[in-house]
């Protein structure tokens, strides 16, 4: 009989996400933390099926925390885990979250996202609201200041940000890469001149807002649009907040991409990401294909995770119509002792 895992204190401000766990649930993750040396991003909740995180595989957990390959052998999540967990992250207020049950995901405090599946309630073809919660994804945010310092001159030309588009695969790092270029432009650490940026983020996963509050650090000079369509609110920063830079992430239809175009004519440049694996992936898209061949883009980094999260394959030059010398190199090599991504 396995023993369930006792609490530990783990000294990673990421892991503070697992105070809004049920007890249970809590207790098991904590064993699989402190006996692995792998990071957890993720933590998925499935109503009678085995708990999972995701950290370097994916993995089911034990009662002890430790790790298995036979579901039997699993912690199974109950209704009851599930509905702790629920009133934990919304203060015993889910019915009063119509919002977020209509978009499908719950920002908590210190950045952290639950995205949330099951029965959804529709109403003339169009979601109302998820009705019954029955899968809880709960991904950790962590900050890695400093992580995109090794980019930062070769997206600066003439005294000005260069328009940047980074692209990668899924859980490449970019959507990291984006949040510290935002913070060290509007800082001021590219030739000690400041930028004001305004940051459109739809789905509060680069400044991971709490009320309207940025929880992580995107600098002094960055405003934000919380849970914005990036269309409407590209336009809504260039009327109201006078940027120098406009900051999207994810990057994908039409209305986004000319939202972008319109940037072009009023001077203000631009940092995006979209999910790309290189440049020929990019270009068979035609939203994005236009955008770079309007020059709207200068800059193209192509991240992957060949040499592990934030491997940078090189920084293509729109312009000059060739890659920059710098090579290939991993943004992770900078991460201080203890972090990860």
């Amino acid at each position: 009989m396995w023993q369930i895992a006792q609490p530990t204190k783990v000294p990673d401000p990421g892991y503070r996400a697992l105070e809004f766990l049920a007890p249970g649930i809590r207790q098991v993750v904590a064993g699989f933390i402190n006996g692995s040396r792998q990071r957890v991003q993720e933590i998925r909740l499935r109503l009678n099926r085995p708990l999972m995180v995701e950290a370097d595989g994916s993995w089911m957990l034990r009662p002890d925390g430790g790790v298995t390959v036979h579901a039997a052998r699993a912690w199974f999540v109950g209704e009851t885990d599930l509905m702790r967990t629920l009133e934990r992250m919304t203060a015993s207020s889910l019915y009063t979250m119509e919002e977020e049950l209509r978009r499908g995901f719950i920002t908590l405090p210190g950045g952290h996202r639950a995205g949330l599946a099951g029965e959804c309630l529709v109403r003339d073809g169009r979601l109302l609201r998820i009705k019954s919660v029955t899968s809880i994804n709960l991904r950790l945010a962590r900050e890695m200041p400093g992580i995109a310092r090794r980019l930062l001159p070769f997206l600066w030309s003439n005294g000005r940000f260069c328009r940047t588009l980074v692209i990668s695969p899924p859980k490449a790092g970019k959507t990291t890469v984006l949040r510290d270029l935002i913070r060290a432009i509007s800082n001021g650490e590219i030739a000690g001149h400041r930028c004001k940026v305004g940051l459109v983020d739809e789905r509060s996963e680069v400044a991971g807002c709490f009320h309207g509050v940025p929880q992580l650090d995107v600098g002094v000079q960055t405003d934000v649009l919380d849970g914005c369509p990036k269309a409407e609110g590209i336009l809504l920063l260039l009327r109201t907040m006078s940027p120098d830079v406009v900051a999207v992430d994810e990057l994908g239809s039409y209305e986004e991409a000319e939202a972008l175009r319109d940037l072009l004519h009023a001077g203000v440049s631009v940092l995006a990401t979209a999910h790309a694996d290189n440049l020929e992936d990019l270009r068979k898209r035609p939203s994005l294909f236009r955008l770079l061949a309007d020059g709207g883009i200068q800059r193209v980094v192509v991240l992957s995770r060949r040499l592990g999260p934030g491997t940078v394959e090189g920084i293509w030059d729109e312009t000059a119509g060739s890659f920059l010398p710098v090579g290939s190199f991993c943004l992770s090599s900078q991460i201080e002792p203890g972090n990860s991504w």
